[in-house]
């Protein structure tokens, strides 16, 4: 199964000024919780637990942007994940500093994400 190093290997490949704070937004993700994946999806690195929490706009060349893509789901008060629409979400990081000051609402968010999920596979239809 593709994994880990087809990221590594996408990353070694990927050409952004952002490049840095990807990584930076990458590891931290993949610390919140030891449960989560990543894979290329969609052309671009994907973080997965019990499905598709969120993939890098790897076209953004002003920021960082990371898509939650069933972001309007995910339960709980994220003041730094934007909407955009019915299902998807947001967050963009502009420099270092500027992730530093979202790490805690994008960590919030991704565990809302593993608690939802957790729950959805609990009850007895695996819907909540």
């Amino acid at each position: 199964m593709p994994g880990p190093d087809e990221v590594d290997a996408w990353f070694a490949a990927y050409d952004n000024p952002h490049k840095d704070l990807m990584l930076d937004i990458r590891r931290f993700i993949l610390g919140v919780d030891g449960r989560i994946e990543e894979r290329i999806r969609w052309k671009t690195p994907t973080f997965t637990y019990e499905g598709n929490i969120a993939s890098f706009n790897p076209r953004s060349k002003r920021h960082v942007s990371l898509m939650f893509h069933a972001g309007a789901t995910i339960p709980g008060d994220h003041p730094r994940l934007h909407r955009s629409g019915d299902v998807a979400a947001h967050m963009t990081f502009t420099d270092p500093q500027d992730c530093a000051a979202q790490r805690d609402d994008l960590a919030a968010a991704v565990r809302a994400w593993i608690v939802m999920k957790d729950g959805a596979a609990a009850s007895p239809t695996g819907k909540d």
